[in-house]
């Protein structure tokens, strides 16, 4: 067995004489590695070239999967626009009792239940069909004000795995924040779109709040049609690709992930396990569930607060008030993932963000002043909603096979539905116009996130440090490449990216 030390001295020449080079379409075949077991990259890559192949990628994947997830969006959000304009009147729903809240539970049960084996079947059937697929799906559903969240379900993870085929580490932060920025933009424009549509007398036989389910529910199924033609699977089957791209599509995805010899692995139990327990997507969920009951909070309850906030207020101002913290809101979530691809960084900006939810919510709780409560709407949209952005690529970046990924996006995205579940009942008919319990919660939320995030950062820079001190030869002793490549984030060379 080799010493230690002399381990270390191998490491060491390895990164000031570099590994063996090999070319990106060599590294791009199945059953190569673009890693040595030390984790070093073994390509290396013109940036020119990588500059060219993100633009391209870019245009002909981001816009048609942000059009899907701002209508997925406005689908779940339309809900709280709905009961301005007479939903709980029209189906008898108590105003004073917990019906609202109970419709809105039981839509987040399937979420969560079916959030993971979608994620899988993702994978298993590819996006550039179950995408769009689920997309049709929920868009009927909303035309029927159906259990539109049992096809929605696959959205989130469905399209973060999607795009974490295609981008980096460092990069995959900003694209989330490109089709993830659709919430809060869904929130302005789900506003817009509900003022115009309740100018309407009607649409065929529909009046009132169902002219918004059955208008926004075509668009959507009109944009599944157009993803089944536009969406393509994975790198080696773009035809909008020339063959070097390709190869060097898959070849700087597969030089971050340590000993993988196919991006595309097939699915074993093993790795959805490694994808699940895995100690930082586990605390990274934890994070996006605390997180989540602002963001759904937000959702469904934002025009509520705003008419606490302004009860003279016709229901069309009421929809247009929503609008401007959801514009900056918008703004901080793509600003903060473009920084954190910049530096490379996610937990730093989920330290940052949090504190602008917190003050937010000690306004709320301090002031019955109308235009301080309102001004704090603003900050709680500054700090939570880049967080779906920042979490999925956290979890993105921290596993090594696919199989781990999917089932790691899929566990962060349930975990953040279970605080969209917790998010139903945080501002209840008994706790208005001020909502101390509600605005109390989401004050305790938002500093536990805080907490976590410096907690999680803390332990992958401590299990770095341990890491560092392995003997990465003698772990991986007697073991073939099947069971070194199923360790994944225990691969002795494995390092956490905070």
């Amino acid at each position: 067995m080799e010493h230690p030390n002399l381990v270390t001295d191998e490491k060491t020449m390895r990164q000031e004489d570099g590994p063996h080079k090999e070319s990106a379409h060599d590294a791009a075949e199945r059953g190569h590695a673009a890693t040595d077991k030390y984790g070093y990259a073994l390509v290396t890559f013109d940036k020119k070239a990588e500059a060219r192949l993100r633009r391209k990628i870019d245009f002909c994947i981001i816009p048609t999967v942000a059009l899907l997830y701002l209508f997925c969006f406005i689908d779940r959000a339309n809900i709280g626009n709905a009961r301005l304009a007479g939903l709980e009147e029209d189906l008898h729903m108590d105003p004073e009792s917990y019906d609202y809240s109970t419709v809105l539970s039981v839509f987040y049960v399937s979420y969560i239940i079916f959030e993971i084996p979608c994620s899988l079947l993702n994978k298993w059937i590819g996006p550039g069909w179950f995408i769009p697929a689920t997309t049709l799906g929920f868009g009927i559903c909303s035309l029927g004000t159906g259990f539109v969240r049992i096809f929605e379900a696959g959205m989130l993870p469905g399209i973060a795995y999607y795009l974490s085929r295609w981008y980096r580490r460092s990069e995959l932060a900003l694209r989330l924040s490109m089709y993830i920025v659709m919430a809060p933009l869904a929130g302005a424009f789900g506003g817009l779109l509900a003022s115009a549509i309740l100018t309407l007398d009607h649409v065929g036989s529909l009046t009132s709040w169902r002219m918004i389910f059955a208008i926004e529910g075509i668009i959507t199924i009109g944009l599944a049609l157009i993803a089944f033609f536009t969406l393509t699977d994975r790198p080696a089957t773009a035809k909008w690709l020339t063959q070097d791209e390709k190869d060097l599509a898959i070849a700087r995805v597969k030089s971050e992930r340590v000993s993988t010899t196919e991006v595309l692995d097939k699915i074993d139990l093993q790795k959805i396990k490694n994808g699940i327990f895995n100690p930082v997507v586990l605390s990274t969920s934890f994070i996006f569930l605390l997180d989540n009951i602002t963001v759904q909070g937000l959702a469904f309850f934002a025009p509520t607060i705003v008419a606490t906030i302004y009860p003279e207020a016709a229901v069309v101002s009421l929809q247009l008030h929503t609008v401007p913290p959801y514009v900056v809101g918008a703004f901080f979530t793509v600003l903060f993932p473009l920084l954190s691809t910049i530096f490379d960084k996610r937990l730093l900006f989920m330290i940052i963000s949090a504190p602008f939810m917190m003050i937010g919510y000690i306004i709320f709780l301090a002031t019955e002043a109308p235009m301080a409560r309102y001004g704090a709407t603003f900050l709680i949209a500054i700090g939570a909603f880049s967080f779906g952005a920042l979490c999925n690529a956290q979890g993105s970046a921290n596993v090594v096979s696919d199989t781990s990924r999917s089932a790691a996006i899929g566990t962060i995205v349930m975990f953040g539905n279970v605080g969209g579940l917790i998010s139903t009942w945080t501002f209840l008919p008994f706790d208005a116009p001020n909502f101390h319990i509600g605005n109390g919660l989401n004050l305790a939320t938002s500093s536990m996130v805080l907490i976590m995030s410096i907690v999680t950062l803390f332990f992958m820079k401590a299990d770095n440090s341990r890491r560092e001190k392995k003997d990465i030869d003698a772990e991986l002793e007697g073991l073939d490449q099947k069971q070194i490549q199923d360790l994944d984030w225990n691969h002795p060379g494995f390092k956490w990216r905070p």
